[in-house]
């Protein structure tokens, strides 16, 4: 008899454990997250009367393997353009709070009398609150359509992009066990280098390559393609310093600018969760219930502190940001959880060695509270606002709104700053591709030279490559922004601005002529002012070629359009958002999107008929069919099962809308199925029936009694097709067939006339 594999029985024991918890606690209507938790606390060593994982050093592998999926579907769900678009709000509010949620850790840690890194990694798994936890918190309790829900995602995806940057900073600490500020601006640095590089590079690339290759992009073939480049990022991350989740979610945020986004996203899912349950599942092997109870009151306090700590500075920044009271404390009600990320932190604490044992199950078991706790704290947000306000004094309360509707007013940026910001972006995002080429050129294109060059030549060769290859970048970084609206109405609006201006033109300059110099200087022994001479008038050349125009601007037009390409899909297919969504904010209404299934009792009916804004007071802005909108459509257009709508009106109105469209799929799930049957029945026509001498569209069987007539039988047994403008005669015999009700009404009707 064979023996299997440990890996194999091992996974065989976890994934039992897992599939049975999930339904426990699916039953329970609780987090499937926690049911991994439970399956791993069964499958671990400290319950006896389970079996145990034999191998642990596999499944950590493979809990490992579960955090790259985790973190490439969450780059997936992100993009770069969300980031932009979450606006100032967003920004504000999660920066505040991440920034006051770490020292409150870092103090209880210290508090507690623990090592600096454990109180550094314990803050920052108290500031990530857990996206999974609150979105189906908010599917459940039927809040997702409500204004707060859209800021508290918006500051979620904030989080979840400072989460990755706090993952890189605290793996810098561990490695270099150093807290210099020099040491921490390197890594920002460095960091920004390579996420400008990775980006810039990716998007230009990788979204071209699936447009040209997409007719041989079968599922299955997307689906390794995808992986492929996911699992190269994490090796190329991991070479230059970073983590592989790091990795995993840069080219899944690159992947998220792709037209293929969607699919990819779908293909993924089924092995993120199948590795994302093993990663929790190990996360729930390392609850050890004897440390638990030992670090019981770290626990209480911890818990307090994300309560109390989430609630108060949650509030602070979302108030900070320019939000109504109500709303912020709604938002900082909603963020009282850590899950996935504390997880993810606590994870990579461990694998590098730098915190202690104990931290790992207090931060699972404080989790698995405050996860229990969520739609409780979610509901205690009104109750507590009605508190606040009746004890809030007047004055406090008009400064509030006078803050609130202050901070939502439209600031223009003036043209220098609109300038400035774009020669910066400008400068740093093509100086990062000079060094990039700058590189790969010094460390693998020159010694290809030198090896079968002469050591001149292959300098020379060398660097008239490298030269080449950043002359378009360098050329971009002097004349953009140089024939902008700005720069031109700077220009003509005051003569004193044409000096600042030519100075702006300069310093690019200097730039480039740098670049240059520094290319030469490394292949070359020369005065500074003969390199200053080749170098300014290589720039000088570059500036006015006409060849390096055209490679500029081609560049720059292909990554602005794969940037684009999705966002113009979606435009044409109707899934992108009305930009006049964020106006309505501000008055307190917003869109929500509502989807009409294909047993709602809306569909086949008009907009008239359905009366939604006389009912329920909403607007329907839009329907969305495929890939057709109709925009403020009119009293007598119907839906149709598959619909989008896109309906505008305030909380209140929309969550009663919503419930509304939950009733009338539900009413018709729960019709009589056996009532909706479709029957068929025979009936004769005799010397009183109401039918002799009329035909079948005289008759009304179809308008009136809903059925539908397939034949007619003449007295010599013959069956006819129904012709409608043939009357019946004495002796037919009618064959109708509709729905069970609708036949017996009608042949009640027949009997009533025969008696």
């Amino acid at each position: 008899m064979s023996e299997l594999a440990p890996l194999i029985s091992d996974l065989a024991l976890i994934l039992i454990c897992a599939g049975v918890m999930t339904l426990v606690f699916k039953r329970l209507k609780q987090p499937l997250v926690l049911g991994y938790i439970v399956a791993g606390f069964l499958a671990s060593p400290h319950v006896p009367l389970t079996p145990s994982v034999i191998d642990v050093a596999n499944i950590h592998t493979w809990s490992e393997i579960g955090v790259i999926f985790l973190l490439f579907a969450l780059g997936l769900e992100f993009s770069f353009k969300k980031l932009v678009k979450v606006g100032g709000t967003a920004v504000i509010a999660a920066c505040t709070i991440i920034f006051c949620m770490i020292l409150g850790g870092i103090f209880v840690g210290w508090s507690f009398g623990w090592q600096r890194m454990d109180c550094l990694y314990l803050g920052g798994m108290l500031a990530m609150s857990s996206t999974t936890i609150i979105y189906k918190a908010f599917d459940d309790l039927g809040l997702r359509q409500q204004r707060f829900a859209g800021l508290v995602l918006s500051i979620l995806i904030l989080e979840d992009i400072l989460a990755i940057v706090l993952m890189v900073m605290l793996s810098t600490m561990a490695v270099s066990q150093n807290f210099e500020g020099s040491e921490m601006v390197y890594s920002i640095a460095k960091l920004l280098f390579f996420l400008i590089l990775w980006f810039v590079v990716g998007i230009y690339i990788i979204p071209t390559f699936l447009k040209r290759s997409r007719k041989w992009m079968a599922n299955e073939t997307l689906l390794i393609v995808s992986l492929a480049l996911c699992f190269g990022m994490v090796v190329v991350a991991a070479k230059v310093g970073f983590s592989a989740a790091f990795g995993a979610f840069i080219m899944g945020s690159i992947l998220a600018e792709t037209v293929e986004a969607e699919n990819i996203e779908k293909l993924v899912a089924p092995v993120k969760d199948l590795f994302g349950a093993i990663f929790f599942v190990s996360v729930g092997m390392m609850v050890d219930p004897a440390m638990i109870v030992e670090y019981i009151w770290p626990i209480v306090i911890i818990t307090l502190a994300i309560l109390l700590g989430q609630v108060i500075f949650g509030t602070g920044g979302v108030i900070l940001s320019g939000q109504p009271l109500k709303v912020a404390m709604q938002c900082g009600f909603s963020l009282t959880q850590i899950g996935e990320f504390a997880f993810i932190i606590a994870s990579l604490g461990v694998s590098l060695k730098v915190t202690s044992d104990f931290l790992y199950p207090i931060v699972v078991a404080v989790s698995v509270i405050t996860t229990f706790l969520t739609p409780y704290m979610i509901r205690l947000a009104i109750p507590a606002y009605h508190i606040v306000e009746k004890r809030l004094p007047g004055k406090w309360r008009k400064m509030l709104e006078r803050y609130s509707s202050g901070s939502q007013t439209v600031n223009h940026e003036n043209n220098w700053k609109k300038l400035l910001v774009a020669i910066a972006r400008i400068v740093a995002v093509y100086s990062v591709l000079c060094i990039a080429m700058i590189t790969l050129s010094f460390h693998f294109i020159i010694p290809l030279f030198r090896a079968s060059l002469p050591v001149f030549w292959a300098n020379l060769a060398g660097a008239v490559f490298t030269i080449v290859c950043i002359a378009p970048f360098l050329r971009a970084i002097i004349m953009k922004k140089n024939h902008s609206v700005e720069f031109q109405a700077l220009w003509q609006d005051n003569r004193f601005n044409r000096a600042p201006l030519i100075s702006t033109i300069l310093l690019r300059i200097m730039i480039a002529v740098m670049f240059v110099m520094f290319v030469i200087e490394k292949l070359f022994q020369a005065s500074t002012t003969l390199l200053i001479g080749i170098a300014v008038v290589l720039v000088g050349m570059m500036m006015f070629s006409r060849w390096l125009k055209k490679q500029s601007i081609f560049m720059e037009r292909t990554f602005i359009q794969n940037l684009r390409f999705r966002d113009v899909h979606a435009e044409f297919t109707g899934q992108k958002r009305p930009e006049y969504e964020g106006h309505l904010l501000s008055r307190d209404l917003h869109l929500s999107d509502f989807e009409i299934p294909a047993d709602s009792l809306w569909a086949g009916h008009t907009l008239r008929e359905l009366n939604l804004g006389h009912k329920y007071g909403v607007h329907v802005a839009s329907i969305i069919r495929g890939m057709h909108r109709i925009n403020i459509p009119g009293a007598n257009v119907r839906l149709f099962p598959g619909d989008t709508i896109q309906v505008i009106g305030t909380d209140e109105q929309l969550g009663e809308f919503a419930r509304q469209a939950e009733r009338v799929s539900a009413a018709a799930e729960e019709e009589d199925l056996e009532r909706r049957e479709m029957s068929l029945k025979q009936f004769i026509i005799d010397r009183n029936s109401f039918f002799l001498g009329k035909n079948i569209r005289e008759s009304g069987i179809r308008d009136e009694y809903k059925c539908l007539v397939v034949g007619v039988e003449k007295e010599d047994s013959t069956l006819m097709t129904p012709d409608i403008n043939v009357p019946f005669t004495e002796g037919d015999v009618v064959w109708v067939v509709g729905e069970r009700d609708d036949v017996y009404r009608l042949l009640g009707k027949k009997e009533k006339e025969e008696e």
